[in-house]
């Protein structure tokens, strides 16, 4: 939440290549008050069932700009296991590894806004936009 000193920030994952929230994902939060400031690591969260972190920690006084890191490998690296499974024919295609193992997202805050940015992932690209 907020206030009129302070800004605050929530996020969610849509993995667009199945059209589904993508759960169990870690995020972590760091803040620095002014671009050439240290980053303060504030702590983190994992995505619920519905892709969302709720519990993301407050933002100090003096925030300037936030960073989220995502770390979407070990989602990823399920959902390939799980293709696969399905789909035997796709296990000899050479793909190996995950191209992006983590994301990272850097943005400006102002005191008194709410933030709300998502990811939308899929194996070979992401997108981020101010939500709402």
């Amino acid at each position: 939440m907020s206030t009129d000193s302070t800004a605050s920030v929530s996020t969610h994952i849509l993995d667009t290549s199945v059209g589904r929230p993508a759960g169990g994902v870690a995020v972590q939060l760091a803040a620095r008050s002014g671009r050439d400031a240290d980053w303060q690591a504030l702590g983190g969260s994992a995505t619920d069932a519905d892709g969302r972190c709720k519990d993301l920690p407050a933002l100090p006084q003096g925030t300037t700009h936030v960073r989220l890191d995502f770390a979407v490998e070990e989602y990823q690296e399920k959902k390939q296991a799980d293709a696969q499974q399905d789909a035997p024919a796709n296990r000899d295609s050479g793909a190996t590894g995950v191209f992006f193992p983590e994301v990272t997202i850097t943005f400006a805050v102002r005191p008194g806004e709410h933030y709300h940015v998502p990811l939308l992932l899929n194996p070979f690209g992401y997108s981020v936009y101010r939500g709402s």
